[in-house]
């Protein structure tokens, strides 16, 4: 049987007009509905370019040389309009303010739903919606410049969120955010995962919150995919880590030392439970001598 993905990314190859180089090289990249993928790497690796290529910005608004197919949701990216995309695929990033177009809350998350020329019932009904989901309840008639940045970040997912697309990209969305705006957008994204459905593709720095969260992790490198797979998995090869350069969550890069001054771990933790687990018996073993460098196993 046939399997069903939501984003279909074949061979993909981009070089933007004033680009010497390719920015995409030869990325292939498949989605199921409803996954939670981060994709990571170093600055500069092409992760903005591929977001932007998957609701049609790249090539409808950023002209470039593009090779490849790219397919959300059935559709050929390269065959439909940005705003025909929109209902498929939401896009946010790092900077709200460059998102909010509008006065006030309500009128922002009326902004697009307007443009799709939805009965007025239907708009205020989604509006309902978007509002509990983010949050902002009480505050619709508020200027936009009066809110937080979590707020202003969160306002920005909501209006996306009222085009009613199955599928967000978040590019950085928390990178201009202090700890409470971070906490507030970070625990809307997983909500809209786990309890609506949505597939999400976000590119993020924060390799705790990936670990935690995240079904599957893509690490990209100079425009190519150079690993993927559960977060377990990528964190569990110290020397993919190291070779491109990205930091891993703070409990494994422990582990990583450990084994380089001779200690077996024999599973490299991800999350702060596992840590609090597996360190907790390697200091029995050595407090009981009974640990062994890896040197001298067979």
């Amino acid at each position: 049987m046939k399997e069903n993905y939501a984003v279909v990314v074949e061979d993909l190859w981009f070089k933007y007009v004033a680009s010497k180089d390719y920015v995409l090289r030869g990325v292939n990249l498949k989605v199921k509905p409803g996954e939670f993928v981060v994709i990571m790497g170093p600055s500069g690796c092409g992760k903005s370019t591929l977001a932007y290529t998957l609701n049609g910005i790249i090539p409808h608004v950023f002209k470039g040389e593009f090779k490849g197919k790219v397919i959300v949701n059935g559709l050929n990216t390269l065959e439909h309009t940005v705003s025909e995309l929109a209902t498929h695929v939401g896009m946010v990033f790092q900077n709200p303010e460059a998102q909010i177009v509008t006065m006030t809350v309500i009128e922002e998350l009326s902004f697009g739903p307007e443009n799709l020329g939805l009965p007025r019932d239907e708009i205020e009904r989604r509006i309902r919606e978007v509002v509990k989901v983010a949050r902002l309840e009480g505050k619709e008639y508020r200027p936009t410049v009066s809110l937080s940045g979590g707020e202003k970040q969160a306002l920005a997912i909501a209006s996306v969120l009222a085009l009613r697309p199955s599928i967000l990209v978040l590019d950085e969305v928390t990178s201009m955010l202090d700890p409470i705006g971070t906490e507030l957008v970070s625990e809307m994204v997983v909500k809209l995962n786990k309890e609506y459905g949505l597939t999400i593709i976000a590119i993020d720095h924060r390799v705790e919150w990936a670990a935690e969260y995240a079904d599957r992790i893509v690490i990209m490198d100079e425009g190519q995919i150079l690993g993927e797979g559960k977060p377990e998995e990528v964190f569990s090869s110290p020397d993919l880590v190291r070779k491109i350069g990205f930091r891993a969550p703070q409990v494994s890069e422990l582990a990583y030392e450990l084994i380089d001054r001779g200690l077996s771990v024999k599973k490299i933790p991800i999350s702060l439970s596992e840590a609090v687990e597996t360190y907790s018996k390697l200091i029995d073993m050595i407090m009981k001598g009974e640990w062994r460098p890896l040197k001298n196993e067979k």
